[in-house]
């Protein structure tokens, strides 16, 4: 199994989770961050910005690290989020999962990172520290 092991790639990072109201527009500074989440429903805006930037929310989240799935991953895959969200919940490590068209990232509240990483890593689970 090990050779079949997925990569993780732990980006250097840290993450705020910001929600705004359905109806709000997105800071401009927001297209200029390095790396940026953006999702819309019909309830919310949530943005995942690095947290050095700052931005007015009427939530925040802080102190999230980013595990990425290296890639890109093949539509045609699956249970990767299900198989790294088990792992995690086992050692009772909450997660937020964003996908992209390539791949997936899992973010992990900081002060639980080493704990998934471990845990990620004694299940066959390779991952990168920069």
């Amino acid at each position: 199994m090990a050779s079949n092991a997925l990569t993780l790639q732990l980006l250097k990072e840290t993450f705020a989770i910001h929600s705004l109201s359905p109806d709000s527009d997105i800071p401009m500074e927001v297209f200029a961050a390095p790396i940026y989440f953006i999702a819309k429903t019909y309830d919310e805006v949530s943005l995942v910005l690095p947290q050095s930037m700052t931005i007015d929310s009427e939530d925040v989240e802080k102190d999230w690290r980013a595990l990425e799935v290296v890639g890109p991953l093949g539509f045609s895959l699956t249970g990767i989020l299900s198989r790294i969200s088990s792992i995690l919940a086992a050692d009772k490590i909450s997660i937020f999962a964003i996908s992209t068209f390539d791949t997936d990232y899992i973010l992990v509240k900081e002060n639980l990172i080493d704990n998934a990483i471990d845990a990620l890593q004694h299940n066959q689970y390779n991952i990168i520290r920069d």
